[in-house]
């Protein structure tokens, strides 16, 4: 398959740079593989076509202020991008310019945290963050909330500072460590769960930390020949009880977004059966893949040649997912991280 195969031209009005005024009024353009028609409603709607058989599943990673901002003596001013955690304090980290810092040197972030330069390891740096206290209340204090490229923001701006702090993380995160939103759970509300358990739909959370490789983009015309980043997720004792009893009943299981498919299919082509378990996937899903487990999902759309809208090319058929697109842009649908949604049943 050839990379061109998944690319398609996307208005840049149509790039969402603010969220819906309320999470449940996004729009849900509904796909229903079988018939191989569509539906225009709004996230409200979702309510209308879940039951008691189904069972949803949720990421409940939380987004970390992850972009750090520290003025050298000069009055330099030096971006850290804190990647990922691989030992105690010590991170992975994109450094810009990176040409103003070298290894042993200590950046001052604020009063309360201060970052020692490690080494360089391809175009990442190593770092030792150095604070008293907890980190991750430290980063909600003086960090900054790192959105995709394709949505721009002043970094001084107080008011969007304060929006993309609430509303670029779900009402459900709980465990810090993503770099970016699971951005298909940014449409739910506490009201819409709620609304879903009075009708009998059951809800699990599992843990995928979003790593940068989210908007890596396929670089090879082979797609074959891309290789997946590594992230961590968990599924924990609770929640694996309740897929596997799901599934036993013979419920179906809804995705609430890419990272939710990639983890549980992982752990089925890993172990056979949903496991708990703390693990990594590098899981690349392309038309051909097989699905172990998810039977329905809901989705953000996506960016052209990416490895989501491989994914979901795989879930609905390539053909579908393209008709499917075209009918969004002239319906000019909002696209992106805070954009409206799919769901494919």
């Amino acid at each position: 398959m050839q990379l061109s195969e998944f690319d398609y031209d996307l208005p840049e009005s149509l790039i969402a740079q603010t969220p819906a005024q309320k999470r449940e009024l996004s729009r849900m353009l509904v796909l229903d593989r079988k018939s191989q028609s569509v539906l225009h409603k709004h996230f409200y709607d979702i309510t209308d076509f879940l039951n008691e058989n189904d069972l949803l599943v949720l990421n409940n990673t939380k987004v970390i202020p992850a972009r750090l901002y520290a003025k050298k003596d000069t009055g330099a001013l030096i971006e850290i991008f804190l990647v990922r955690e691989y030992e105690k304090n010590k991170w992975i980290t994109l450094i810009k310019p990176s040409k103003r810092v070298k290894d042993g040197m200590v950046l001052s972030i604020s009063d309360e945290l201060s970052v020692k330069i490690l080494n360089k390891s391809d175009d990442k740096w190593c770092v030792e963050l150095l604070y008293d206290g907890n980190i991750f209340e430290i980063l909600d204090k003086i960090g900054h909330i790192p959105l995709p490229p394709y949505i721009e923001r002043n970094m001084t701006d107080e008011q969007y500072k304060a929006l993309d702090f609430d509303r670029y993380q779900t009402v459900y995160a709980q465990k810090p460590g993503a770099v970016a939103a699971p951005t298909a759970g940014l449409h739910f509300t506490d009201e819409i769960l709620k609304k879903l358990e009075n009708k009998g739909v059951q809800h699990c959370f599992i843990t995928l930390n979003v790593g940068l490789g989210t908007f890596k983009p396929v670089k090879c015309d082979n797609i074959l020949e891309h290789k997946m980043d590594s992230e961590q997720f968990e599924i924990s004792e609770k929640s694996a009880e309740i897929i596997n009893n799901a599934v036993k009943n013979g419920k179906k299981i809804t995705a609430v977004g890419t990272t939710s498919v990639r983890t549980l299919e992982t752990v089925m082509n890993k172990y056979g059966e949903i496991l708990p378990v703390k693990d990594s996937s590098e899981l690349f899903i392309y038309p051909g893949y097989k699905f172990k487990i998810t039977d329905k999902l809901i989705t953000n759309f996506h960016l052209p040649k990416s490895t989501l809208i491989m994914l979901v090319s795989a879930f609905a058929g390539k053909e579908f997912i393209f008709k499917a697109y075209h009918e969004a842009i002239r319906n000019k649908y909002r696209f992106y991280s805070y954009g409206d949604c799919m769901f494919i049943r």
